[in-house]
C-alpha cells in the first residue's frame, strides 16, 4: 500500500506511475474475467456431469427393476451383468471427470476410503511417503511426528507358476549286500505327471466354478511361458473326476436320506461323432436347501448326467427316496409320484410366469388379478422365512388357506368364460391339473412356494454351456456332473472350492477309505471357509 510519502513530486513520474497502475488494473480485469468464464465453463462441465450421472442411475435403476421384479425370470441374467458391467464403468468414467472439475474449482471431492474393509488375512506391504527436510522452516528446530493418514489399496501379484522338486536319496549299507532302501514316493493323482493336486484343483474351478473352458486355460498358462496341450488338461480333468466320482455318489446317497428335495433338469448338448453334429442330453438337479425352515442339514445339489429325459432318469436317480420332492411342471416326474413312495409339490413361480406373459401384454385383467393373489402368497412367505415347520404351515392355513381357495373358485369359474383355445384358458389349465401339488405347501411347513432354490443351482451349468458350447462325449457330461456336484455344493457351505478340492485330492490320493468318505464332505471342511 503507498503512503502519501511515497509518490514522487515529479507530475510526469507520477502520470507514468498513474498509467502502470491503469495497466495493472485492466491486466488484473482481464484475468479474473477469464477466470470466472473457466469457472463457469468448469461448472457447466460439472452440471453436465451431474446429469449425465442421474441418467445412468436412472439406467441401473431400471435394471435393477427388471433383475429383482416381476420380469426376473424373463431375463437372461448373464447378458444382465454385462449390462451392469458396462454401465457401472461408464458412470465410474462420468464421476472422475466431475472429480476433476471439482479439483479444478477447488471444491474438495468426497474422500473416498476403505480403511478396515480388505481382509484381515492378505499380506500387507507398507511403503512410507515421508518429508525430504525434518527441520522447522519456520524455527529450524527438530519436527516430530503428531499423527499420520494411512491408505490401504489392493495390489495384485499375477498367478505365477512354482516348480516342486521332489528328491528321494537311496541309501546302501557299505557294510554288506542289503538293497537300498529309499522312502516311497507320495502318491499322486495323476502318476508320474506334472501337476500337483492344487494345480488340478484350479483346473477344475477354473472349468466349472469360472466356466473357463480348457483351450482358454492353456491360452493363459502359454503367456506366463508354461505351455501345457489342452489334451493334457483334459487327461488331468478325466482322472480327477475318477477320484472325485465316489464323493459325488456319497453326496446323492446322503440327499436321498432326507424328507424333502428339489429337482429341475437342463439340456446338455454333447458332441456325436458318429453323426458330425451334437445330441441333446440331459443334466438333472436334486437339491437340498432346509435353511428357509431351520433344518440342520447342510445344502447340497447333487446333478447326474443321462443321455435323454426319460421318465426313468429320476427313478433310477433317487432310487430309496422317500419324501417330497418339489418340481416344475415336467411330466416325467409323475412315474415317480406313481410309485407311492415320493409326493409331488410343484412350483408356483411356474404358474405366474404363464399369467404374467399375458399380463405384461395388457390384455388381460383376469391374468393380473390372478398375479396379485399369487404376490399375496409370497409376501406371506416372506413373513415366515426361516421360522419353524409348525410355525409356518399354521401362518399358513390361517393367511394362505383362504387366499388360495378363493384362487381356485376364481380360476374354475374363468375357465368356462374363456374360450378353450385362448392362451388364458391354457394358463388355467396348467394351475388346475397341478393343483393338489401346487396347494402341498399348506399342509407341510418344509415345502418351498416354488422351486428356485433347484433353478438357481442350475445356472452355473447354463454358464459353463454357453461357453464351452457342448461337452466333447457322455463321459464328458458325467464329469461335468460330477466335479460340479462338489464345487457347487462347496459354494452352497461357503467353502472355498479350490481350497477344499486341493486338500481333498490330496487325501484321496494319500489312500483316505472308502468307509470315511463323510469325512471329505464340503461342510466337514473348515480350513477352506471363507
Amino acid at each position: 500500500m503507498l503512503l502519501e510519502a511515497d509518490l514522487p513530486d515529479d507530475p510526469d513520474a507520477l502520470r507514468a506511475m498513474i498509467v502502470a497502475a491503469h495497466r495493472e488494473i485492466a491486466k488484473r480485469e482481464v484475468m479474473l474475467a477469464e477466470s470466472e468464464d473457466r469457472i463457469a465453463g468448469l461448472e457447466t462441465a460439472g452440471a453436465r456431469a451431474e446429469a449425465e450421472i442421474a441418467r445412468l442411475n436412472a439406467i441401473i435403476a431400471a435394471f435393477q427393476r427388471h433383475r429383482f421384479g416381476a420380469r426376473s425370470e424373463q431375463l437372461d441374467e448373464d447378458q444382465l451383468q454385462l449390462a451392469f458391467e458396462e454401465l457401472d464403468a461408464a458412470l465410474s468414467s462420468v464421476m472422475a471427470s466431475l472429480d476433476a472439475v471439482k479439483k479444478d474449482t477447488g471444491t474438495p471431492a468426497p474422500r473416498k476410503t476403505n480403511r478396515g474393509s480388505l481382509p484381515a488375512h492378505l499380506e500387507r506391504i507398507e511403503q512410507v511417503v515421508d518429508i525430504e527436510d525434518k527441520a522447522c522452516a519456520c524455527c529450524g528446530g527438530d519436527l516430530h511426528v503428531i499423527g499420520e493418514d494411512v491408505a490401504e489399496r489392493l495390489d495384485v501379484v499375477p498367478a505365477t507358476f512354482r516348480v516342486l522338486v521332489t528328491r528321494r536319496p537311496r541309501y546302501g549299507c557299505r557294510a554288506c549286500e542289503a538293497a537300498p532302501v529309499q522312502a516311497p514316493a507320495p502318491a499322486r493323482i495323476v502318476d508320474a505327471g506334472l501337476p500337483t493336486e492344487a494345480l488340478i484343483a484350479q483346473v477344475l474351478v477354473s472349468k466349472y466354478a469360472d466356466h473357463l473352458p480348457l483351450y482358454r486355460q492353456a491360452q493363459i498358462y502359454a503367456r506366463q511361458g508354461v505351455h501345457i496341450d489342452r489334451s493334457t488338461l483334459s487327461d488331468w480333468v478325466g482322472r480327477a473326476a475318477w477320484w472325485l466320482t465316489p464323493l459325488r455318489d456319497h453326496l446323492l446317497a446322503d440327499l436321498k436320506r432326507s424328507g424333502k428335495l428339489f429337482a429341475d433338469e437342463t439340456t446338455a448338448p454333447v458332441l456325436d461323432p458318429g453323426r458330425g453334429r451334437t445330441k441333446t442330453g440331459q443334466l438333472w438337479a436334486y437339491a437340498r436347501d432346509d435353511r428357509p425352515w431351520g433344518g440342520s442339514d447342510p445344502p447340497t445339489v447333487v446333478y447326474r448326467y443321462a443321455p435323454d429325459r426319460k421318465a426313468e432318469r429320476p427313478i433310477e436317480h433317487l432310487a430309496g427316496f422317500k419324501g417330497t420332492l418339489q418340481v416344475d411342471g415336467y411330466g416325467g416326474y409323475g412315474a415317480l409320484a406313481r410309485r407311492g413312495e415320493v409326493a409331488l409339490a410343484f412350483c408356483w413361480a411356474h404358474v405366474r410366469r404363464r399369467f404374467y406373459e399375458l399380463a405384461a401384454a395388457g390384455a388381460s385383467p383376469v391374468a393380473s388379478d390372478v398375479l396379485a393373489r399369487i404376490a399375496r402368497l409370497y409376501a406371506i412367505e416372506s413373513n415366515v422365512r426361516g421360522q419353524s415347520p409348525d410355525q409356518r404351515r399354521a401362518a399358513r392355513q390361517e393367511h394362505s388357506r383362504p387366499i388360495v381357495d378363493e384362487l381356485h373358485r376364481v380360476l374354475d369359474t374363468r375357465l368356462t368364460q374363456v374360450s378353450r383355445k385362448s392362451r388364458l384358458a391354457e394358463a388355467i389349465r396348467y394351475a388346475l391339473t397341478r393343483w393338489e401339488g401346487l396347494t402341498r405347501f399348506l399342509d407341510d411347513g418344509r415345502i418351498e412356494l416354488d422351486s428356485n432354490t433347484v433353478e438357481r443351482s442350475i445356472r452355473p451349468i447354463a454358464l459353463s454351456r454357453k461357453n464351452a458350447l457342448f461337452a466333447g462325449s457322455d463321459d464328458g457330461g458325467e464329469h461335468w456332473a460330477v466335479i460340479a456336484s462338489l464345487i457347487e455344493t462347496a459354494k452352497l457351505n461357503d467353502v472355498d472350492p479350490q481350497a477344499w478340492l486341493t486338500d481333498t485330492l490330496s487325501r484321496l490320493a494319500a489312500g483316505h477309505r472308502n468307509d470315511r468318505l463323510g469325512d471329505l464332505m464340503p461342510w466337514n471342511y473348515s480350513a477352506g471357509v471363507v
